[in-house]
């Protein structure tokens, strides 16, 4: 009938999806609850409340209401209280802690006067939370204590630490983050940490309650010593903090065997090899043996970690088994993201969800009957599906955006396997647009994935099936340099950017301009951040595209330096020292260093408040490429962060994909 006929997706849709994540099931396997994010159209602001759904029939409901910032739902040790996130009392002040009944009631503040509010858990008991998090800076206190002072704002920012910023949040207050402990009923909070240099994070509660183990950076000078994580126990009551011996790298979510003899943790064994994998690590609680990666053997990099631009899922803690002899943890492999369980003891590994898509965040019930977790795949970003784990069916219990999706006509999508310069497996998509007609010629845009240490995959992009609604054939594929694909693959151009991936992205090029229905005189390119660095690298070392868009993008390593929230740490990219101690190879890495060979129409797309990215590494190319006569255009974002494409404001990531629309439709 027509009023079935499908549409192409277009940039508008972006307000019409609601994203969905922090999915946590019940002590008592009966309810999952979970957040929904929605936009409102007339003031661009996002919205998020938490939503219930029955096990059982499948029935999801809503059950906080408003136009607030409610997050991070955490279900009570008995299943009766909900702590949650929110901004209700005041939307111009930090989100707080609250509390709310499960049956019913209001929620109640437990806190009201943290800055910023990290990670926070129940302790076994009930009684009160563990919670990381920052007080405000003393100057902040006074001014907003002082009207004509907060009408003033802040006079000027002084610092002498290292980093100093961070992308997506701004300049950093004096305050580090600390652990604080909060009881559930009175919201009485005590400090537990409160160092002035060191942060702690990562907080986790023994199974008696009686310990805490967290993570801190505790060498002499944190900011020039990054990937040295440290474990450390404490008593839940305060006192003296214990290090737990282990291996000196980078370090994320420890988490106590319920025996309580075994603290699990991701990480890695060599702070100075970035490109290793991140394993799944054990040490004992009272430090009588080394750690120990259960998952070296089996050449897997531990993460949920998979680019899509409709939200990012929740990587959660290794989840011990409650016998203590299992523990279930996320995998990226070949575009997918996987749920696997391991032995402690034998290191055998299983599959626990292992199809096509991405497993998010995951919870299991107490007596762990039923699990839980977020599922993503290419033709749908985000639902929740239930295991039973005697039988291992699965059931979908949502249907968020479904009604919205099944209007699409999204193209037809193939995941192709070719070998690559060097005899490698290289894996990617080729998506052709609605409509598709093997007799004719299309034009094509090759997308580049960010990181580069991550993957494309099994996941909805709608900035890919918008390009394609335009007519084009959209192609991506994970060149070497991404994770997934086993260390050696990372490796490869681990200090050598612009080298096995330049190789790889031709190579896949090659495949895809072979393909009958492809137009070679008429493909595109196109990547932000590092994949914005790769499209300034291939325009200056190639004219085979006929147009480009980078966006944010690297271009020159020497000014990139010091002015990235990430600072001098660059040089673990690079493999070398500071660029006055290695100019030549820091230069030879840039992209700029090439651009007098570039005759590609480029569009060069930006945020001003980048601070991952500084601005002025697009402002280098469109300068460079104007003064040479090369065709071009400058887009800059206000008020934006590195991460426009995935979660800047709707209105704003409009505007981009209709001038990279824009800009291919004029030149291909």
């Amino acid at each position: 009938m027509p009023g079935n006929k499908k549409r192409s997706i277009q940039p508008e849709d972006l307000y019409r999806f609601q994203l969905l994540n922090e999915v946590r099931l019940s002590p008592d396997g009966l309810h999952v609850i979970y957040t929904v994010q929605r936009v409102d159209r007339k003031t661009e602001k996002k919205y998020s409340n938490l939503w219930v759904v029955d096990t059982g029939t499948a029935q999801a409901r809503q059950f906080t209401w408003g136009d607030q910032s409610d997050s991070m739902p955490r279900w009570s040790p008995d299943g009766q209280r909900i702590a949650f996130l929110s901004n209700r009392l005041d939307k111009e002040k930090p989100a707080q802690i609250f509390i709310i009944p499960f049956t019913g009631g209001e929620a109640r503040p437990l806190t009201d006067n943290f800055a910023s509010i990290g990670a926070f858990a129940w302790s076994p008991d009930g009684k009160r939370l563990l919670c990381q998090a920052r007080k405000k800076d003393a100057e902040v206190v006074e001014r907003e204590k002082d009207e004509q002072k907060k009408k003033l704002g802040v006079v000027a920012r002084h610092y002498d630490r290292l980093f100093y910023k961070l992308d997506g949040y701004g300049y950093l207050p004096d305050e580090r983050w600390h652990l604080w402990k909060v009881e559930a009923n009175s919201g009485k909070a005590v400090q537990l940490t409160g160092h002035p240099v060191f942060d702690e994070r990562d907080p986790a509660w023994s199974p008696d309650g009686k310990w805490i183990a967290f993570l801190s950076n505790r060498s002499p000078d944190p900011d020039a010593n990054l990937n040295a994580d440290d474990l450390f126990v404490m008593p839940a009551s305060g006192g003296e903090i214990q290090l737990i011996p282990t291996p000196p790298a980078g370090k994320s979510l420890p988490s106590f065997s319920p025996d309580g003899k075994w603290i699990a943790y991701y990480g890695g064994d060599n702070e100075d090899h970035g490109y290793q994998n991140i394993g799944l690590f054990v040490v004992p609680v009272d430090g009588s043996a080394q750690a120990k990666n259960l998952t070296a053997a089996y050449d897997l990099n531990v993460s949920c970690w998979t680019i899509n631009d409709l939200g990012q899922p929740e990587l959660m803690p290794p989840t011990w088994s409650n016998d203590s002899q299992v523990i279930y943890f996320p995998v990226t492999l070949h575009g997918n993201s996987l749920l696997k369980l391991i032995s402690v003891n034998s290191d055998s590994l299983q599959d626990v969800v292992h199809q096509t898509g991405v497993v998010g965040g995951f919870s299991f019930d107490q007596d762990q009957r039923r699990l839980a977790f977020f599922f993503g795949a290419l033709d749908d970003p985000c639902q929740i599906h239930l295991m039973e784990m005697g039988s291992g069916k699965q059931r979908q219990l949502t249907h968020i955006n479904q009604e919205l999706l099944r209007t699409f006509d999204l193209g037809q999508i193939e995941t192709v396997w070719i070998k690559g310069p060097a005899g490698n497996d290289l894996q990617g998509w080729v998506l052709k647009p609605p409509g598709f007609d093997p007799q004719k010629k299309y034009p094509s845009i090759l997308e580049i994935h960010g990181g580069p240490m991550t993957q494309y995959g099994n996941f909805f992009m709608h900035e890919f099936y918008f390009l394609a609604s335009q007519g084009y054939v959209v192609h991506f594929c994970n060149p070497r340099g991404g994770r997934g694909y086993g260390q050696e693959h990372t490796k490869a151009i681990w200090g050598a950017w612009g080298s096995a991936d330049y190789d790889d992205l031709m190579a896949w090029t090659d495949h895809v301009a072979a393909l009958p229905y492809i137009d070679p005189s008429r493909m595109g390119v196109t990547g932000g951040s590092y994949g914005g660095y790769m499209t300034v690298w291939i325009i200056g070392h190639t004219r085979r595209f006929k147009a480009a868009v980078t966006q944010r993008c690297v271009s020159n390593f020497i000014s990139m330096w010091g002015s990235s929230d990430f600072n001098w740490s660059f040089q673990f990219e690079l493999q070398t020292g500071a660029p006055f101690e290695d100019l030549q190879k820091y230069w030879d890495m840039s992209p700029i260093k090439y651009i007098g060979n570039a005759r590609t129409p480029t569009l060069v797309i930006h945020n001003e408040n980048d601070q991952r990215c500084p601005i002025e590494q697009g402002e280098q190319v469109f300068v460079a490429l104007k003064r040479l006569g090369v065709e071009t255009e400058f887009v800059r974002f206000p008020e934006e962060f590195h991460g426009l494409s995935r979660s800047g404001r709707t209105d704003r990531r409009i505007v981009r994909l209709n001038h990279i629309a824009r800009w291919f439709n004029r030149y291909l």
